[in-house]
């Protein structure tokens, strides 16, 4: 077989493509040569999967009912141990590869024991590749196991085994400790986040009741002494939905839970409503957490508006002129956390964490039609509030759905009116191009001078948006901005939302780098995770990182985005002879885009080939609800305690 290639004169030169030009990548060659088709990234995303591998075999351990403790620890070289006490990885010759049962599980992908229905009824492992890819990743790895009254230990470097398994000698308990350094030469972020690794961390112990697990930080931390947090809830999902509620008051005290086994499904769910206006529904399978949905997700869905709606009728709760209610009347101002454990789960989706399985819809909704009309049944005054705030949700729906045809009468919108101010662009093919959304007029004029107009759209926003956290869809549309990002964006909100009406796939939000325009900011990206989230599933949302400073001597200029940026540019403007301002050097400070002429704002934040953009990403779609709930919620305690936590963040901004 033949495939051709052209020379220096275009022609078409036939090359050789047999069986020698097919690469074969032995053990876990593969695993290093593309990275991120096994852990997402190269970056921070992909070094913290690699702590999640590791955990997750400690959990299936847990969910199997032989681990009731783990503890991961991060070292001072951001290397990391992870221990549990589990029944150990086997150390006995595999039958068909003739090494240790541990040098399969570390050095062959998909080998382990969740693919044994006998040794894992379920398991939280995605693609079953787990510690494997681990070992390839690390610049070593170290196990040991406890078991039979011995310890054992081996090694390996970048996947390879350096030691074979040794036995240590006795040794009391059981379980597994696997200590790695990721390798440098793979990942271009090295430093483990704390946070990130606590929230995850926190997720799992809420999802299985009972189990205990630490994280350690030894890292040194400006003299303050080693971080430790603990993660132990006998209440599971009943807990982390009063953890997810935050600040908002609850309608109800009693929180609903139950948990059933079904022939489809093992079946966990809490849920809680309160005086809040948005819907925070999470689901997991096998504790993988299904930001996609999915079956399950259907099923939920289907049967609180059956159930509700049908003890509504049976208890005349509606007026005559009152159908029903849809199902985004009755999950308004819903906390809830469904988890199902499922024997051989089938994912879909895009990032493969929707599940497939069609038998589990119709267990969840069977599940939750019973639990919950008993509930409200046992618990009349709590249904009666469930029912009037969703009759309430109901009305305002009818309002905001009034508003928004008269609006669209009045504005044609569906006949492709755009607002006024936006300054659209010329090319008509969404993937190429852009909506920044600037603040104030007087950047946007600056915006609109400096920009690409062929895939460049401007929209200015004038001050602050409502906050979307604290309303009703109605009073959201009756904002006039608010109407103006909605009809510029094209794609619609909410129950309307269509991602393939979408007018631009990169909608860029540039304020100003001071308090107020992180103020705006965080109204944006509150408004665009409560109405239009798919847009930061999809990686449409951006954030423009405009400079601090202008620093410049004669005809030389640089923009500093930071106040070390800064000392740097007057070090180097100064001959490398001090930090301070002088000899004919110049620094301005920026306070507002609008300060930028049109040139400097295109050079340093609009042009692709110079700027800089960070997208959106929700790593944990639970956490950042409740963050959001902290930030722009009513309770103004949450706000000062992660202010007064944070405030370090902003020593680079004039306030």
């Amino acid at each position: 077989m033949t495939a051709k290639k052209t020379d220096s004169s275009g022609k078409g030169v036939e090359t050789e493509y047999n069986a020698r030009q097919i690469q074969v990548l032995k053990g876990l060659e593969a695993v290093r040569k593309r990275p991120g088709m096994y852990v997402g990234s190269t970056s921070a995303r992909g070094l913290h999967h690699l702590v999640y591998e590791v955990v997750d075999n400690s959990i299936d351990e847990a969910m199997a009912g032989y681990c009731s403790k783990v503890e991961v620890t991060i070292h001072e070289n951001d290397s990391v141990t992870v221990v549990d006490d589990g029944r150990g990885i086997p150390v006995d010759i595999h039958p068909t590869e003739g090494v240790p049962g541990v040098e399969v599980a570390m050095t062959i992908l998909h080998a382990g024991g969740k693919f044994d229905k006998s040794s894992y009824k379920v398991s939280g492992g995605l693609h079953g590749v787990g510690v494997s890819v681990v070992n390839a990743l690390s610049e070593w790895l170290e196990v040991e196991i406890t078991r039979d009254g011995k310890k054992y230990r081996q090694r390996y470097i970048r996947g390879i085994k350096e030691t074979e398994l040794e036995e240590l000698g006795r040794a009391k308990g059981r379980g597994t400790t696997v200590r790695f350094q990721p390798d440098p030469a793979i990942f271009t972020v090295l430093e483990l986040n704390f946070d990130t690794l606590s929230n995850r961390l926190r997720e799992l112990a809420f999802l299985n009741k009972g189990l205990e697990i630490t994280l350690k930080d030894d890292r040194p931390n400006n003299g303050q002494p080693q971080r430790v947090e603990e993660y132990h809830y006998e209440g599971g999902l009943a807990a982390f939905v009063d953890y997810l509620r935050g600040s908002r008051q609850p309608l109800h005290p009693k929180i609903i839970y139950f948990e059933t086994s079904r022939d489809e499904a093992e079946i966990e769910l809490a849920m809680q409503y309160d005086d809040g206006f948005s819907e925070n529904t999470h689901t997991f399978v096998n504790n993988i957490n299904t930001h996609e949905g999915g079956t399950h997700l259907t099923g939920l869905k289907a049967a609180l508006t059956r159930t509700i709606n049908d003890y509504g009728r049976k208890n005349n709760l509606f007026k005559k002129a009152e159908e029903g209610l849809s199902g985004d009347d009755v999950r308004e101002g819903l906390t809830c956390v469904l988890s199902v454990k499922v024997m051989e789960p089938q994912f879909e989706g895009q990032t493969k964490t929707k599940l497939g399985n069609s038998e589990v819809r119709g267990a969840v909704e069977t599940a939750v039609n019973e639990q919950l009309a008993i509930f409200l049944d046992e618990n009349p005054k709590a249904a009666r509030s469930i029912i009037e705030k969703a009759v309430q949700a109901s009305r305002a729906r009818e309002a905001a759905r009034k508003a928004r045809d008269l609006a669209r009468k009045k504005s044609a919108l569906e006949s492709g009116v755009l607002p006024g101010k936006l300054a659209d662009c010329s090319i008509s093919d969404p993937s190429l191009c852009e909506l920044y959304l600037v603040e104030g007029d007087s950047a946007g004029g600056s915006a609109k001078q400096g920009r690409d107009r062929s895939y460049q759209a401007i929209l200015p926003l004038k001050g602050k948006i409502l906050n979307v956290e604290r309303a009703r869809i109605d009073k959201i549309l009756s904002n006039e901005e608010i109407r103006a990002m909605i009809t510029a964006i094209g794609a619609g909100i909410k129950d309307d939302f269509d991602l393939k009406t979408l007018r631009y796939h990169k909608i860029i939000i540039m304020t100003d780098a001071d308090v107020d325009g992180a103020h705006i900011r965080t109204l944006l990206l509150t408004f665009f995770f409560r109405q239009m989230r798919e847009l930061i599933d999809a990686g449409h949302i951006f954030i423009a990182q405009p400079p601090l400073f202008r620093v410049h001597k004669g005809k030389q200029e640089f923009y500093a985005y930071s106040e070390t940026e800064r000392r740097e540019y007057i070090r180097r403007l100064g001959n490398g002879k001090g930090e301070e301002v002088g000899k004919g050097i110049s620094v301005q400070r920026y306070k507002g885009l609008g300060e930028m002429n049109p040139d400097q704002l295109w050079k340093t934040t609009m042009d692709p080939e110079t700027r800089t953009l960070l997208r959106v990403d929700i790593d944990d779609g639970a956490m950042a609800s409740r963050l959001f709930d902290e930030l722009m919620g009513s309770d103004v305690e949450p706000r000062k305690l992660f202010i007064e936590k944070n405030a370090k963040y902003v020593k680079n901004l004039d306030v």
